[in-house]
């Protein structure tokens, strides 16, 4: 086994990353027109990144496959972005963001890239309020807060339940502004299909333009991945149809490690699915637990009659509902972190409590009434209604969640036809997002010189498990506070090295592969669809790589995968031609990755012989159901390396996780 250098600098964790920033190469302002950065993605990683690099003079390639960057799936993210501010004066602080974020992950995260995070988490804020980004705020004006699941603090700042959205706004502004400079060159509608490595150096990439079919060649003397998670392996997921895994698996492919593939985000607050033919689904802000309470019914024939029509949830008494997160975890109740409430839902639906009628009787209740009457009971004080009528009770709190939670709401009631002000929201767990990426160091640089990683495309804050409102915190961390400084050091070596050209072999080669690949699936006579294959893998990858995972299931999921990749290459169809838009030339490109992914992830969940947050092993589980960690054997990062077309062969490299500033011990939110 080799051992990875993460470059992690010597001296006590608070002082690292400052010492680290002191003792850097840079790159003077005079010269930063001499460097060209490709950066892949446009979401809060890519475009915050190149919005930066392009501010400081660096000459920006910027690639996306959307018709814009404000379609990237940061838009998505609605509850909120974290930072330790302290407004609440509740007890926060960058040690404690730091440490839930650690424990959050199971203690399966590096230590120094965590402090760093939370160290320049208070900066983020700053720089998107003077974005103009409409952060809520309270009755005096000031920022507000609100708490998110595995803390017990106010750190969360939110714009209503449309953070990400207004985060990628701020962003994408700062981009135009340097478009409109023309230091940022816009590549909408195109996909990176190849990364180009000359003399060991990352120089450049191979896309195809999404309109015209043209496979493009482009050089720079740095490329940044900033391409998102790898959720759509599973073909159900809250991610955009769109979201894929493919830029992160090219660069695997060239030498890139791939870290931890197996830690996978389940997300609580799911709409649940409701058939066969469901091709997305939509996620309710994990904010929503802040105010709502999960529930079953307690008596199993409940939860029958209610599946069958026969009763209504808000006719089942309060003593006969089991709030279960707030039976099971009291210190954090249903704000404790999303593996383990996800896993908690599964456990009453696995034994017979599942309210849904859909083909799995699968789903929890989320519900707002205790709020809406708390809530109500407040404002009826505060405007001098004395012996208010319940109906006073109700509209008044019923105003405050609107004004809190409105758009969701009604986003919730368009899909479903349910009013969640009077009908509990009927929730659960939904693949989400990916801890697991592409391994970098402490640069954010992969195993490959001059290709960088950021954002939800690497491996790096999150251990095994996310905290929510950490992935728009992480992202925008790489992109501006993070990657300039560190790029810089690697781009010192470059000011004379010129323009890199794209004649070379290396670029032909790397061309060649790509159209070779492209008539390969328009020529092959198969008779079945891309979204045939990619739904039998996501049937697979739930079933035997979800929320819970045995030997024998992992076992079956890598023989299962392979027969899939071997009837996706034989009996694929993809009709259209090259020249043009081809959306089944794009996704045949997409599954073709995502099918090699998969079979690595089911590898290295059979590997890890241990629990640990979204990786739940069921042999390896507390009496009480709980994750079983094993500190003594895999405390270490799992980093695979790519050999062949045969997955399989993959090797294994780890990197040990050393605390100093923690004590590691059993995760518990009881």
């Amino acid at each position: 086994m080799s051992k990875l250098d993460s470059k992690i600098p010597a001296g006590p964790l608070k002082d690292k990353w400052k010492n680290h920033k002191d003792h850097m190469n840079l790159v003077a302002p005079n010269n930063r027109d001499k460097i060209d950065i490709i950066v892949v993605g446009t979401g809060l990683a890519g475009g915050s990144a190149a919005a930066t690099l392009a501010e400081q003079g660096y000459n920006v390639k910027a690639f996306c496959y959307q018709d814009s960057p404000r379609r990237a799936h940061s838009i998505a993210a609605q509850g909120g972005i974290n930072a330790a501010k302290n407004y609440q004066g509740d007890g926060d602080s960058t040690y404690r963001l730091f440490y839930d974020t650690i424990k959050g992950g199971d203690y399966r995260a590096r230590e120094a890239n965590v402090y760093r995070l939370a160290e320049v988490s208070a900066n983020i804020i700053d720089q998107c309020v003077s974005q103009g980004v409409p952060f809520g705020r309270d009755y005096g004006g000031q920022l507000d807060n609100r708490s998110f699941g595995g803390v017990q603090v106010k750190r969360t700042f939110y714009a209503k339940g449309q953070t990400g959205q207004q985060l990628l706004l701020g962003a994408y502004s700062s981009m135009s502004r340097q478009i409109g400079k023309g230091r940022i060159k816009m590549y909408n509608r195109h996909e990176m299909m190849e990364l180009v490595i000359v003399d060991g150096k990352a120089r450049g990439i191979i896309a195809r333009n999404l309109v015209t079919g043209e496979i493009e060649r482009h050089s720079a003397h740095a490329v940044v991945i900033a391409s998102g998670g790898y959720g759509n392996v599973y073909f159900l997921s809250t991610n955009a149809m769109g979201s894929n895994v493919s830029a992160a698996w090219k660069i695997h492919k060239k030498g890139a490690y791939f870290a931890n593939p197996c830690y996978v985000q389940i997300h609580p607050t799911c709409i649940p699915v409701h058939g066969t033919q469901q091709s997305k689904l939509t996620l309710m802000s994990e904010s929503l637990r802040n105010s709502g309470r999960i529930w079953v019914p307690k008596k199993i024939e409940d939860s029958v009659a209610i599946r069958e029509g026969k009763l209504r949830p808000e006719n089942i008494k309060e003593e006969d509902r089991d709030y279960y997160l707030e039976r099971r975890y009291p210190a954090f109740g249903n704000l404790v972190p999303r593996d383990v409430a996800s896993r908690a839902g599964k456990e009453r639906c696995d034994a017979g409590f599942g309210i849904e009628n859909n083909d799995t009787k699968e789903g929890v209740y989320l519900d707002f009434s205790t709020e809406i009457i708390k809530k109500g009971k407040e404002a009826a004080i505060e405007k001098h209604i004395h012996n208010p009528t319940d109906q006073q009770i109700y509209d008044l709190g019923k105003a405050w969640v609107e004004e809190k939670y409105g758009n969701l709401f009604v986003m919730y009631e368009k899909i479903t036809a349910d009013d969640p002000y009077k009908t509990p929201m009927k929730i659960y767990p939904a693949v989400h997002y990916t801890m697991g990426g592409v391994w970098v160091d402490y640069n954010l640089q992969s195993t490959i010189p001059g290709c960088f990683v950021i954002g939800e495309a690497n491996f790096s804050d999150h251990g095994a498990n996310r905290l929510g409102a950490s992935a728009l915190m992480q992202g925008l961390a790489d992109g501006y506070f993070v990657l300039p400084y560190t790029i810089a050091d690697y781009l010192s070596a470059d000011i004379r090295t010129g323009a890199i050209p794209t004649n070379s072999a290396d670029f032909d080669q790397a061309e060649k592969e790509i159209k070779d690949k492209v008539q390969f699936f328009l020529n092959n006579k198969g008779t079945h669809s891309v979204d045939y294959f990619h739904k039998k893998l996501g049937h697979i990858m739930w079933n035997k790589v979800g929320m819970g995972r045995t030997p024998e299931g992992l076992r079956e999921a890598i023989a299962e995968i392979a027969q899939v990749k071997k009837e996706f290459w034989a009996d694929v169809k993809v009709p259209g031609d090259a020249d043009g838009m081809n959306t089944e030339l794009e996704k045949a490109f997409r599954v073709a990755d995502f099918i090699e992914l998969g079979q690595l992830m089911a590898i290295d969940a059979l590997h890890r012989n241990e629990s640990c947050g979204g990786h739940f092993r069921e042999d390896h589980a507390t009496p009480e159901g709980e994750a079983e960690r094993d500190d003594v054997n895999f405390k270490y990062v799992g980093a695979w390396e790519y050999q062949s077309d045969d997955i399989t062969t993959e090797v294994l490299h780890k990197e040990d996780l050393i605390y100093e500033n923690i004590e590691v011990k059993a995760r518990s939110y009881k």
